[in-house]
């Protein structure tokens, strides 16, 4: 058996090892035992899910595993995984469960985390939940079987805890704002939340059939909202992922603003209202070398950590940092949340529009990128980095762009993937250290 869990939680093909009906109840068993190490039944846990089909599954078979062991069950259905970190903490649970995988196709599904913090859980307790699921987990006495009992304002509390993030007294008025839901988890809640703050809204992606979450829509597909922010004369977009923990942000033009064009607007405008502590953005090693400069000139600092929301806010927690994210578009703001929330970033430069009264072209642009090229290669069976051929290659392109830019390889922590990046003024040296990479890694994937 392999390593259960990845960077976030659980994840695979459903119905393949080990996102199975089976395995899912084994983990709500396990998780129920670590966390009602007491006896007690005044023990739940919040599970809520995004729009995918097999979510009724794992809905099922987790609640069934929780009970088994004495935990009681709390059912959001669909919400987007910020929510259930929040209602985690405010419904007093010991823990919290998502069914989703963010922005992956509907086939696969994942299972994350939350601990009564509403904080992700750490390494060290997943690696305790596995052995757990491992090991003969001994079922409660009859009497003692957990409830389980469906949550029906789940999303409503979420979204009046989101609209308790803006500026008091703030309205979206004359705003036009396309939303894409990606057909996932936030397809309700975040039309609502832009409509009931006076956005006049253009709800994109909100027909979710179980199959077409992500499916040439969301964060990882932004082309039908930037179509359907020129066709509008919409001010700005919201693209979400399938769970709307991420956002990428479009301009009126329909031109796409990463996550590290956020952050910095973000920084910037903290560092000058006296709230960004100690002057720190927190981010990963994606995060463009454009950044790490512009957080210098302006005489703030960037704290790189591996990539994984998780770990940019175990660092952040570890710093007493309040800001951080990700170039994908998890923006992690503790003052308010305890993981990415696509949405709340949202309201946040749409907070940042009002106040200025500039154009969203006029604030997503706020450093100059430097060069950037990712290519992923798939791989079956051995780790092609542990070739020699390819710690050549690797070791060879680190040579050429000494002091001329950055390379970054790294396996996903979610698929069988080597990415291979690189940052370089000169572009053409960047494509060849790349191609060159990515060719020995083909060569014995």
């Amino acid at each position: 058996m392999g390593k259960l869990f990845g960077t976030d939680g659980v994840r695979g093909t459903a119905n393949s090892w080990p996102m199975t009906a089976e395995m899912a109840l084994k983990i709500g068993a396990a998780a129920g035992r670590y966390f009602r190490n007491d006896g007690s039944n005044g023990h739940r846990a919040v599970i809520g899910k995004d729009t995918r089909l097999s979510g009724y599954m794992f809905e099922n078979a987790l609640t069934a595993g929780l009970t088994s062991t004495g935990m009681n069950a709390l059912l959001l259905g669909p919400v987007p995984t910020p929510a259930v970190g929040m209602l985690t903490t405010s419904m007093r649970a010991d823990l919290g469960i998502m069914i989703s995988a963010s922005h992956n196709p509907h086939h696969d599904n994942g299972i994350k985390f939350f601990g009564p913090d509403g904080f992700k859980l750490s390494d060290e307790a997943e690696a305790e939940i596995a052995a757990l699921v491992e090991s003969e987990l001994t079922p409660t006495r009859p009497e003692n079987i957990g409830r389980a009992k469906r949550i029906d304002d789940g999303r409503f509390r979420y979204a009046e805890r989101l609209k308790g993030t803006f500026p008091a007294g703030m309205r979206l008025d004359g705003l036009k704002i396309v939303v894409d839901c990606a057909n996932g988890a936030a397809y309700r809640v975040a039309p609502e939340v832009l409509w009931e703050l006076g956005a006049q809204v253009i709800p994109v992606g909100v027909a979710p059939n179980g199959t077409n979450i992500n499916q040439d829509c969301g964060s990882t597909s932004t082309g039908v909202a930037a179509e359907s922010i020129v066709s509008h004369g919409a001010d700005v977009g919201l693209c979400l992922d399938g769970d709307a923990d991420r956002v990428m942000i479009l301009d009126e033009t329909g031109q796409v603003a990463d996550g590290d064009q956020v952050m910095a607007l973000f920084a910037r405008r903290w560092a000058e209202a006296g709230r960004l502590k100690d002057g720190t953005l927190v981010a990963t090693v994606m995060s463009n070398l454009g950044l790490e400069r512009y957080m210098s000139d302006a005489g703030l600092r960037l704290e790189r950590t591996r990539v994984g929301d998780r770990y940019v806010v175990e660092r952040m927690r570890e710093g007493g940092w309040n800001l951080g994210g990700e170039q994908s578009g998890h923006i992690v703001m503790t003052d308010y949340a305890t993981t990415g929330d696509g949405l709340l970033a949202g309201l946040q430069f749409l907070a940042a529009m009002v106040e200025t009264g500039k154009r969203a072209s006029d604030l997503a642009r706020v450093f100059e990128t430097v060069p950037q090229l990712l290519k992923n290669v798939r791989y079956a069976g051995t780790d092609p980095l542990d070739a020699a051929s390819v710690k050549a290659a690797i070791s060879d392109a680190e040579g050429r762009l000494n002091g001329k830019g950055r390379l970054l390889i790294r396996k996903s922590g979610t698929e069988p993937l080597i990415r291979v990046m690189a940052e370089a003024e000169d572009e053409g040296l960047m494509r060849q250290v790349v191609d060159g990479i990515v060719a020995e890694v083909e060569a014995v994937a």
